[in-house]
């Protein structure tokens, strides 16, 4: 069934392997825009400057963001584009971000579609003024109904399939799966997925994601309240460490396995604490949404017909390869 889709991912590993050591730093994210990808590619004369908007719906301080971030700036370096990216976690403001890109006239636009309703009126008025807006890692099921030319992404509902179908082989029998905002179409797609691929029992505990203390609280109550859960799910590589906290201060025998990495969930696959993480690889979703506008621009060049999403993940992070990852995550690349 994803058999193109697979293809188009490969396809679009291999183009942005070779330019994985050209990453540059990032910072957290954060409402204020910046602006990167300035210095590689200038003074070549035949490569047209544009400039290119990221706006995303991340939240202040998560590590996840600055992966993305790297990963558009090393495609920005090469094309000659500018990069302006802004975020925020909030739908309605999101939306503003992206009006303010249009007013600004740039020559295209890559969005993060978290909370897709919210997208829909602004998407259209950018298409209405000729301006090609690309979909990445939010909004699989709703890029196209959005009228957006791309997207690049894990499919959350199989990544979460496969994520309880590994559980169920390594005998988990009751898992909680920990969302930390309600809504948020990728982290409710990945607990959906997760039920339909778990044998075992599987309920949701929704945490206020932005306040850390009272995740690790409320994950620590529920631990404390039911001993028969054996296994904690969380969606992103900050909540699994808090995770690992909670199960230690409830004197819980659960273990914790997460989606996504960074460098310190690296060290926790290593160190056994976490027993694995699902990565979508946010670096090669930041690049190919850059790259992607940049060969349409200048070449009419669009991946998956317009029909199909290149596919990013899921791919399984576990003791047997995170050495071969950690070198990576060391760079601040995975």
């Amino acid at each position: 069934m994803h058999r193109h889709h697979r293809a188009a991912a490969l396809t679009a590993t291999a183009l942005a392997a070779a330019l994985l050591a050209t990453a540059c730093s990032s910072g957290s994210g954060g409402k204020k825009s910046d602006e990167g990808g300035t210095e590689a590619a200038a003074g070549k004369a035949n490569t047209p400057r544009m400039t290119i908007a990221m706006v995303t719906h991340a939240a202040p301080g998560d590590t996840f963001w600055d992966l993305i971030r790297k990963g558009a700036q090393a495609a920005a370096a090469k094309d000659n584009v500018k990069l302006v990216y802004s975020s925020d976690p909030v739908a309605g403001n999101q939306a503003n971000l992206v009006q303010n890109a249009i007013d600004q006239k740039v020559d295209g636009i890559a969005l993060t579609a978290a909370k897709p309703d919210a997208m829909k009126d602004v998407v259209a008025k950018a298409k209405a003024a000729g301006i090609p807006v690309v979909g990445f890692n939010s909004g699989l099921d709703n890029w196209q109904q959005l009228g957006m030319l791309e997207y690049f992404g894990q499919d959350e509902n199989i990544a979460g399939q496969a994520f309880g179908e590994r559980l169920s082989q390594m005998g988990a029998k009751h898992a909680v799966c920990v969302i930390q905002e309600q809504g948020q179409v990728a982290l409710e797609a990945r607990c959906a997925g997760l039920k339909k691929g778990f044998k075992g029992t599987t309920e949701n505990l929704y945490v206020n994601g932005t306040d850390m203390p009272s995740v690790k609280s409320t994950l620590t109550a529920k631990l404390q309240k039911d001993s028969s859960i054996d296994q904690v799910v969380t969606l992103g590589a900050p909540f699994a460490l808090t995770g690992v906290q909670s199960v230690k201060d409830a004197g819980s025998k659960a273990k914790v396995a997460t989606f996504d990495l960074n460098k310190d969930l690296v060290k926790a696959v290593q160190d056994g604490s976490v027993e694995f993480a699902v990565d979508q690889q946010p670096y090669l979703q930041g690049y190919l949404a850059v790259d992607s506008l940049w060969l349409y621009k200048t070449n009419g060049n669009f991946s998956g017909g317009g029909t199909a999403p290149v596919l990013t993940g899921p791919a399984f992070v576990t003791k047997d390869n995170v050495d071969t990852i950690a070198k990576f995550a060391e760079k601040g690349t995975r």
